[in-house]
């Protein structure tokens, strides 16, 4: 009887140590039951990046992210919105915003695909700082935001060059170099700031330029050649009588041109079309892709709408 007493006690404390055991494991390798009353999981849009060197994870590159799931249905909305959404700019209806994937990308600080999660998820950090929704989605409200920003960094004053400020500049310069000497003319450290972009840009061997000498861009070369820069009042109203349809730049009363720090560039195609077509050319030559990369640390920001079109803003 004794004995058996021993026995009932000895497998009493087995099973008890078993049931700890089994308890504990289970707390560390199993989550909670989502569905559990009262208990609520939470997905955020994070991006998270693992630092090659340590294993450890590090703020957010564009290098190796990894995203959340979060984002997989927001790439999907991008690939649609980026040539369907409808929007208003200048008083006329816009589809899409693909044109604008080079200046958007630069603005996101990413290379991703813009119909990736990566994408999205570099899109939810800048709605984030902006105080927008961070769904990581490029709507009609992300992309009023975007056009302010660029906007918001063009020429702010756009006073009447007076003619000590400005400098007829060679007509190796110019697409066109038989454009006469009043139509030449460049605000003075617009031009130094541009020449020395041309050099910058002719030294970059992956643009294939063709150069006449270091720095210097040979005749034949069209790229990066001036179009347009200085425009005198009477210029621009004869521009506005010969062409009444030529868009809101030819029709400007109060044109980034008349300061002499506006400059259209070459950039591809068609020199200065707005037509979508003409444009989604445009934004993708190699030229058009290094001036929105590189463009700003020469004091030249764009006019987004008009992919040649560069102004100088630094004084």
């Amino acid at each position: 009887m004794s004995h058996s007493r021993v026995q009932i006690a000895v497998l009493l404390v087995v099973i008890a140590v078993c049931m700890a055991l089994f308890n504990g494991i289970g707390s560390r390798g199993q989550s909670r039951n989502p569905d559990t009353p009262g208990v609520r999981t939470a997905v955020k849009p994070v991006l998270k990046s693992m630092d090659s060197s340590s294993g450890s994870e590090s703020e957010p590159s564009n290098k190796a992210v990894v995203a959340s799931p979060i984002f997989a249905e927001a790439a999907t909305s991008n690939m649609q919105l980026s040539t369907q959404i409808n929007w208003i700019f200048g008083g006329t209806q816009q589809q899409g915003w693909y044109l604008y994937t080079p200046l958007i990308s630069r603005l996101l600080n990413t290379e991703h695909d813009t119909a990736s999660a990566g994408f999205a998820g570099a899109l939810s950090q800048w709605q984030e700082k902006c105080g927008l929704n961070p769904n990581g989605v490029l709507d009609e409200e992300s992309l009023y935001a975007m056009v302010s920003d660029w906007q918001g960094r063009r020429i702010k004053d756009r006073s009447y060059a007076e003619p000590g400020q400005l400098i007829t500049a060679p007509a190796s310069d110019f697409y066109d170099p038989s454009r006469p000497d009043e139509l030449r003319q460049v605000q003075r450290e617009t031009y130094r700031a541009y020449k020395a972009m041309v050099a910058a840009a002719a030294a970059d061997p992956s643009l294939g330029l063709d150069l006449a000498g270091p720095g210097e861009l040979s005749p034949a070369e069209k790229y990066l050649k001036i179009i347009s820069a200085f425009r005198s009042h009477e210029y621009q109203e004869r521009l506005r009588r010969e062409s009444p349809n030529a868009g809101s730049a030819g029709l400007a009363v109060n044109s980034p041109h008349f300061t002499g720090r506006a400059l259209d560039l070459y950039v591809g195609a068609d020199p200065v079309d707005t037509r979508d077509s003409n444009r989604a050319i445009q934004v993708k030559t190699h030229v058009y892709q290094w001036l929105v990369k590189n463009a700003e640390s020469f004091g030249f920001q764009p006019y987004f709408y008009e992919p040649w079109h560069w102004e100088y803003v630094k004084k």
